[in-house]
């Protein structure tokens, strides 16, 4: 069913304040949610909603963190979330990374013991609405089988990038290090569809078009996905004292415990190391000339990275979304959530 962008917002910002998430933090959960499905990536939008809020009501987020930020010099900080809501800490370690590299030129902030922060495009674009290059990756449940391997162990590990252009324009990109994200795989599953045989394999490790039998995801482009997730782990990981690897706590075992996730942002600002204009205009003529660049058989134009998402984004706002009829109808209930993620396996059905 097709819904506006700011009913889907109020949609699931109610539902998690009914779960126990104060308002304020709810809404921020809920934009962060609506910019998923607007750009398309339903993995990460409102089909995630009834997961988080059963986690709520079972106490695996922290309602009322006490959260500390520490910098620990001129340009870099770290800010401990207290296992509170992911989108929430996520957004507060930008707006700071964002103001110390105003000052600084560059800056690094590490978010430790955080819950799932969702697509990592909205917090990179918070940068580039401020006129900086933003760069963000964090740690995730071990559900990848190395190069070579046959069981899991590094997440997705996820990595967002972006940067201003001219006016309005922004590159803003966003991906997994596996060929694709798990939460394609649970879209696929709410749809009832088949996946590509270059996604998954099951418990023999064999190539499954099955979303139901995926016991493990592959790596994009082999060993060179495998050692980015692995770069990826340590930086979001090891750097900030957390669990990495096959120990970092899935999203569905114990939902009354927190995840003790970690993320890492990068903030620079262009005008530290050239002019902004420059840099912005010449972004803005990358972007145009990829688009100029002649398509190859079966394409009708040569898209900039993330440029798909971004119209997908502006059709979104302008029409709405088409959200699944069975989390509509979720999110229009009284129902909190329906028992159904708490000690799953991670790759829970």
């Amino acid at each position: 069913m097709n819904v506006s962008i700011e009913e889907l917002k109020e949609l699931m910002a109610n539902k998690l304040t009914q779960a126990g998430l104060q308002r304020k933090d709810a809404e921020v959960v809920a934009d962060v949610l609506a910019h998923a499905d607007a750009r398309g990536i339903f993995s990460h939008g409102a089909m995630r909603t009834e997961y988080y809020a059963e986690r709520i009501a079972k106490g695996g987020i922290t309602v009322n963190p006490d959260v500390q930020f520490k910098k620990t010099g001129p340009g870099t900080a770290v800010l401990d979330a207290d296992n509170g809501v992911g989108h929430v800490a996520a957004k507060d370690a930008m707006t700071r990374a964002i103001e110390m590299a105003k000052e600084n030129g560059t800056a690094i902030v590490g978010i430790r013991r955080m819950s799932h922060s969702g697509a990592m495009s909205y917090f990179v674009q918070q940068a580039a609405e401020a006129g900086m290059i933003g760069i963000s990756m964090c740690q995730s449940d071990p559900m990848v089988v190395p190069f070579g391997g046959a069981e899991p162990y590094f997440g997705t590990n996820p990595i967002a990038f972006a940067a201003p252009g001219v006016g309005d324009d922004k590159i803003i990109f966003d991906m997994a290090t596996s060929i694709q994200a798990w939460g394609k795989i649970l879209h696929a599953r709410s749809k009832g569809e088949s996946i590509p045989d270059t996604w998954a394999v099951d418990k023999d490790g064999v190539p499954t078009t099955d979303p139901f039998k995926v016991t493990g995801l592959l790596p994009i482009a082999g060993p060179k996905g495998y050692g980015l997730m692995m770069m990826i782990d340590i930086l979001s990981g090891v750097l900030l004292g957390l669990p990495f690897g096959k120990h970092v706590s899935s999203m569905y075992h114990d939902l009354t415990k927190g995840r003790e996730l970690g993320q890492l942002h990068i903030v620079i600002d262009p005008g530290a190391f050239t002019s902004s204009d420059l840099f912005r205009a010449n972004i803005s003529g990358m972007m145009k000339e990829l688009n100029e660049v002649k398509p190859a058989p079966g394409f009708d134009q040569v898209l900039y990275p993330g440029q798909n998402t971004t119209l997908q984004e502006k059709e979104s706002l302008k029409n709405g979304v088409e959200i699944v009829d069975e989390i509509l109808e979720y999110l229009r209930s009284d129902v909190v959530h329906n028992n159904q993620y708490d000690h799953k396996d991670p790759f829970a059905k």
